[in-house]
């Protein structure tokens, strides 16, 4: 049988009592949501439909705030990839652990071993 190794996490217990901001940091941190914020967006979003009526207006109100703070740091990571391409390729190189001057020469059409001098 093959053993199923998997990213999920859970959220640190009674983070979803506290305050918006602690709730957005943590659930957008790469411990919690290794896959980014988005994924931490979507256990927040979980978490208020599985809760329903139970939630109070008051705690609903705050977690809803904690979403908005968690799409607002979505939108300015977006926006910051648009008007910076080349370094967000130099971190996804880094990330994948190689040099992003190949990744631009290959998308500029040179070949990766040509040399750039």
């Amino acid at each position: 049988m093959k053993t199923v190794t998997t990213a999920s996490t859970f959220p640190p217990q009674g983070l979803f009592t506290k305050d918006a901001q602690t709730i957005a940091r943590a659930l957008a941190s790469k411990r919690v949501s290794p896959k980014g914020t988005g994924s931490g967006l979507r256990m927040l979003s979980f978490f208020i439909n599985r809760a329903g009526y139970r939630l109070s207006a008051s705690r609903r109100a705050e977690l809803e705030r904690a979403k908005r703070l968690m799409k607002t740091r979505l939108a300015r990571a977006a926006t910051y990839l648009e008007e910076y391409p080349l370094t967000a390729a130099r971190a996804t190189a880094a990330q994948l652990g190689r040099s992003a001057n190949s990744r631009t020469r290959l998308e500029s059409g040179q070949s990766a071993s040509s040399p750039t001098w």
